[in-house]
């Protein structure tokens, strides 16, 4: 057999090779899909692992959907299409109830999507509603509803937009999370990749793939990352990160999209994308996703809510990064294709689901401070505001996630494809040129079919 370096020179064969800063290099069948969850691992060093869950025969599944239905109170389980939450009531049950909150607190009574956010100036209450139903644990140990399996939204995920958008405390501009390999990470592949040659003989496609596709990963060593905006030790930023790199396997192909779209790997040429270009991806709000009452105390969160966005960057032999202000055709085929099937892929896949209800806490949590409802509702939040009262950063800090590869056989050039993450500015939904008008007064209309039930004291009802 010829050494790697001769194999590199000689025969008429040529690599293609798919690099994305990701921690898994697994190959799904559509099958074994069906039959398994996917999910992560924070690790106590902040280094991020990729875990599979496994359910074969579905007995797993079918037992806890047993368990949730007979233990979940009735009143709690059943579906409703808008559920109401009063968030000052709810911070006064929770401190009735010692400071812990129970499991109906904890999943906030199964609230499955926020919806409309409303203000009774005379009762003083904010108001979260939306549809909601029981809930269950899936494989991967998330809160999802019993029938739907889309995901719960968590007191704690809520708590955090709130803290981010505070009673007279100043907003928080910009809430990111990325994944990206270091400078020094980016100058080794560089280095590696100007030592190869273009040929490799037929017949040894694969075994050539392999070794480069471990030698990058060596290269590259552990990717950065980075959480801004809001603490990187919560559920809320784990979710964030989740998001980002499970979108990223997807794209090139080492985790099959939960339904039928266009990747990035089934469009990738060569001739289109070099060596020393670095391929972000990206997720961020659509920002014209509210709709305002007239007067201002209520809105309607609308639309599928989040878009993938992407751009080319240029790397040099330094590892240092240029943006180009441009993305490939595949790049665009990929983000154009995750964008229209979003609503599809978050049904499919609740990590997906779990971000756009992230989006919407925070648009909402934006809304309230900037209408001043805690103000108007002489409401200061001393309970959920207060990291010592109420602890929410429980999570080790994600800090690395090691590179994944994945390396294909095509016509003559090595591509590698690295970065992205998720960037909400909640302010762009709320300025003018953003927000939806209501000409019919639809989202007033349903305020006022609530009002007569606003006379109750629990927090929560349907």
């Amino acid at each position: 057999m010829l050494p790697f370096g001769r194999l590199m020179r000689k025969g008429c064969w040529s690599l293609a090779l798919l690099l994305l800063c990701m921690v898994s290099q697994t190959a799904f069948s559509q099958q074994q899909q069906e039959a398994q969850v996917a999910g992560v691992r924070i690790d106590p060093q902040g280094v991020l692992q990729h875990q599979i869950f496994q359910d074969p025969t579905g007995m797993l599944t079918r037992e806890r959907i047993a368990a949730a239905r007979a233990t979940l109170p009735p009143e709690v389980a059943r579906p409703s299409k808008l559920r109401k939450i009063a968030l000052n009531r709810l911070e006064k049950a929770v401190m009735e109830n010692g400071g812990v909150p129970t499991d109906e607190m904890r999943y906030l009574a199964g609230l499955l999507r926020v919806r409309y956010v409303f203000f009774y100036p005379e009762t003083k209450d904010i108001v979260l509603a939306g549809p909601a139903e029981g809930w269950r644990f899936d494989l991967a140990d998330r809160a999802v509803g019993l029938s739907s399996g889309r995901p719960v939204i968590l007191l704690e995920d809520l708590v955090v937009a709130l803290r981010a958008f505070p009673p007279g405390g100043e907003p928080t501009d910009l809430i990111t999370c990325s994944i990206d390999p270091t400078a020094e990470g980016l100058a080794n592949a560089q280095q590696f990749l100007s030592t190869l040659g273009r040929f490799i003989p037929a017949g040894t496609e694969a075994m050539v793939a392999q070794y480069m596709a471990e030698n990058l990963r060596t290269a590259v060593g552990l990717q950065k990352i980075t959480i801004q905006g809001i603490p990187p030790d919560t559920h809320f930023a784990h979710v964030l990160v989740e998001a980002d790199y499970r979108m990223k396997m997807i794209g090139i192909g080492l985790e099959p999209p939960p339904v039928r779209m266009v990747t990035f790997i089934d469009r990738a040429d060569p001739s289109t994308v070099s060596r020393e270009m670095l391929v972000r991806w990206w997720f961020v709000p659509d920002y014209q996703c509210v709709r305002r009452s007239e007067d201002g105390l209520a809105i309607e969160l609308v639309g599928s809510g989040v878009k993938l966005v992407g751009e080319d960057e240029l790397v040099n032999v330094h590892g240092e990064r240029r943006a180009t202000g441009r993305a490939n055709p595949a790049s665009q085929a990929f983000t154009t294709s995750f964008t229209k099937s979003y609503p599809a892929i978050a049904e499919r896949s609740p990590v997906f689901a779990q971000l756009r209800n992230l989006i919407d806490l925070c648009i909402a949590a934006a809304y309230i401070q900037k209408e001043d409802f805690y103000g108007k509702a002489d409401w200061r939040m001393e309970f959920f505001g207060d990291e010592k009262k109420f602890a929410v950063r429980t999570y080790p800090a994600p800090k690395a996630a090691p590179t994944a590869v994945n390396a294909l056989v095509k016509r003559s050039r090595v591509m590698t494809p690295f970065g992205g993450g998720v960037e909400i500015e909640p302010a762009k939904a709320l300025a003018e040129e953003n927000l939806l008008s209501d000409p019919r007064g639809e989202v007033a209309k349903v305020r006022e079919e609530i009002r007569s039930q606003l006379s109750t004291n629990h927090w929560w009802w349907d």
